[in-house]
């Protein structure tokens, strides 16, 4: 049974960071792609950043050069550095994995960018 569990999140300042990791368990294949999603109120979940078991990155544009995405392939863990934080980055955010045709999602946090 795979399991993805999520750490991080929470309120900022615009204009602050934050930083989520995301471990996941069982089941799991050496080739996969991990990343994250985000789903704001009112809003269809979006794409914010994948990467692959062998590095490759993939970005939404609205987060190109704020947020960077990284794994650890030997703890099944992926990271999403946040900076420059904006207001229109709160949302729920989803830690994702997919492993050959098959989603995962993790539980969802709350992140809120506000003064």
């Amino acid at each position: 049974q795979v399991q993805l569990v999520e750490s991080g999140g929470g309120l900022v300042q615009p204009g602050g960071s934050l930083r989520f990791s995301c471990a996941a368990s069982g089941g799991l294949f050496n080739k996969n792609v991990m990343g994250w999603y985000r789903q704001a109120p009112g809003k269809q979940r979006e794409l914010v950043a994948l990467i692959t078991s062998g590095g490759t990155t993939n970005y939404a544009e609205s987060v190109k050069g704020r947020f960077t995405i990284s794994r650890d392939n030997a703890k099944n863990t992926v990271y999403l550095q946040m900076n420059s934080l904006k207001p229109e980055d709160t949302a729920v955010y989803y830690c994702y994995l997919r492993i050959q045709f098959t989603d995962y999602w993790g539980q969802g946090t709350q992140v809120t960018v506000s003064s």
